[in-house]
């Protein structure tokens, strides 16, 4: 029911072959219901690589221009979807309202590493670790903090796939360290790891953050 060009949206991924899966279902019925659409891209196992975001971009441009939607949707990364967002977000921090994560990968060394992140980037294991701080997700947080983008992060203390310290902990310290640490919320799932626990995805300090942003995003 919004106007054309600001209906409010939640920019969702990774977008693959069975994700998202069931144990979303109840979350994103709660922003239906809310009048949040959701959308995402499939562009692969892309892990925040230069070619997956322009084709994010070109998703985005898509849903923007040709389909009505509000130019600053919310993120919502769940896992590897992650690395996806903060690598489009962190060159497009004009055309982002709030960044939510559910157990999210930031740094790509953790995850899927070197060699697997490699072919994605089109450059050699040994090259990608040499331009870490140009490619890797966790190095660029900074332009998300200078841009005053606010983030919720929900994370389980005993992740052993994707690590709270080296990933939503440590997104929290790099906002701190630019005099944002106040615009996260790190939510820690006392007992969890990277597991399917319903609290993930019944969040609803996580769900309601997501409606919030999504709709600022879609005020002219």
């Amino acid at each position: 029911s919004a106007p054309e060009g600001l209906r409010p949206w939640i920019f969702y991924a990774p977008t693959l072959e069975g994700l998202p899966d069931a144990h979303e279902k109840w979350m994103h019925e709660q922003f239906l219901n809310a009048g949040i659409a959701v959308a995402g891209i499939d562009v692969g196992e892309g892990y925040g690589s230069p070619s997956a975001c322009r084709l994010m971009m070109a998703f985005y441009q898509e849903m923007t221009r040709n389909r009505g939607y509000s130019k600053k949707p919310c993120l919502l990364g769940r896992s590897r979807g992650g690395l996806w967002l903060t690598s489009w977000a962190s060159d497009n921090v004009d055309k982002v309202a709030g960044i939510a994560g559910i157990y999210p990968v930031f740094d790509l060394r953790i995850y899927p590493g070197l060699e697997a992140a490699a072919p994605a980037y089109q450059i050699r294991p040994d090259e990608l670790g040499a331009r870490l701080r140009e490619f890797n997700p966790i190095e660029r947080v900074s332009n998300l903090a200078k841009a005053k983008i606010p983030a919720i992060l929900i994370h389980g203390d005993q992740d052993t796939v994707v690590p709270l310290k080296e990933n939503s902990a440590e997104f929290l310290a790099r906002y701190r360290a630019a005099g944002a640490g106040d615009l996260v919320t790190l939510i820690v799932a006392k007992g969890e790891g990277h597991n399917y626990w319903e609290g993930f995805f019944r969040c609803q300090e996580l769900i309601d953050f997501s409606i919030a942003r999504a709709k600022q995003g879609s005020l002219p």
